[in-house]
């Protein structure tokens, strides 16, 4: 009898044990960890979202880009981490070259997102765009006068353009894609070029390289189309202001097309939960959250079923460079040491 109670008990205390460690399973399962750069309230709309619709708690990490790259090489093969988002492919491309991401098998994924737009081995997929463009002064500047990046190194723009430090992940993936596109000689004449053509030492961020075209401090800048959203959008007076005193161009249309940003999405390599964070970041690329992203965060969708919103659309139509993103990457370093040869601060 009592060899008969203690095996009862031996199976009651298994059973019990099983069951708990189920249910931990399921509720790990039901989770995903977001390390994200991102910091807007339409990507927080669409977390919440995400778990309403999946039951999947979405668990956020924010921080810069750099510190969560950071952060996941120090945790290692022990990070939660199973989805890192950042903006710009410079640096998704530096995560992948760092062993902390993975490839993720996704049928939808591999339909919706454009070939240039996401890694070639699927290790991460970009899931907005911002276009690089040249605003300018139409009280000092013709349209008639616009061209081409290159061209703003012609003696015509001496003292005229402004732009940001070379410091700057925007501007480095800029010179990234003219290193790809015309080759490191022409790339670094190009920059010298800038240095030479600048209104005033680089600084500050792309919204006041607007702000100093208004004040007559340049009368050309090159920024991304998302800042100017912010600027007609801010509810300080004068970053309106700001917005609707400058005009919007497009460089190359007849060539190559304008240079473009990405905010993207990888799956990290040792993802505790990878089945859902290929279902979160195939509900970011879906066309309801597409959507979101176009009307309220001033950037164009990448999901081609989605169209720009009225005010970005406002600016037009424009041909994009089709340049696979992950050459901004791969000559990140190229474009950081062009910077410095040609003395861009």
């Amino acid at each position: 009898m009592k060899n008969i109670l203690s095996l009862i008990m031996f199976v009651f205390l298994f059973t019990a044990c099983k069951k708990e460690n189920k249910k931990q399973e399921e509720k790990k399962q039901q989770e995903v960890n977001v390390y994200t750069h991102r910091h807007y309230k339409a990507d927080q709309e669409l977390f919440a979202q995400f778990e309403n619709e999946t039951g999947i708690k979405v668990n956020v990490v924010n921080a810069k880009a750099d510190e969560l790259i950071q952060k996941m090489t120090v945790e290692g093969e022990q990070s939660p981490a199973d989805v890192l988002i950042t903006v710009d492919a410079g640096r998704l491309v530096r995560a992948k070259d760092k062993g902390l991401l993975q490839s993720a098998t996704s049928e939808f994924l591999e339909n919706t997102i454009p070939s240039h737009l996401k890694d070639a081995d699927n290790n991460w997929f970009a899931l907005t765009k911002r276009a690089r463009v040249m605003v300018y002064n139409p009280e000092k500047v013709k349209v008639e006068e616009l061209s081409t990046y290159e061209d703003l190194t012609n003696e015509k723009w001496n003292k005229r353009v402004l732009i940001r430090s070379s410091g700057n992940i925007y501007n480095q993936s800029l010179l990234a894609s003219i290193i790809a596109n015309i080759g490191e000689e022409k790339a670094e004449e190009w920059a010298k070029g800038i240095v030479k053509n600048m209104s005033r030492s680089p600084k500050g961020n792309d919204r006041d390289q607007v702000k100093a075209v208004v004040a007559g401090e340049g009368d050309v800048a090159i920024v991304n189309t998302y800042y100017i959203g912010k600027l007609l959008n801010s509810k300080d007076p004068e970053e309106v202001k700001a917005g609707k005193g400058i005009k919007i161009f497009f460089p190359n249309q007849e060539g190559r097309g304008t240079h473009i940003n990405v905010s993207g999405a990888g799956i990290a390599r040792y993802a505790p939960n990878k089945e859902n964070a290929i279902k979160f970041i195939e509900f970011l690329a879906s066309e309801k959250a597409q959507q979101v992203f176009a009307k309220a965060n001033y950037e164009y969708p990448v999901n081609t079923k989605i169209k720009p919103s009225d005010l970005l659309a406002s600016w037009g139509t424009f041909k994009e460079d089709t340049l696979s993103l992950t050459l901004l990457g791969k000559n990140n370093k190229k474009a950081v040491l062009t910077f410095d040869r040609a003395g861009w601060k």
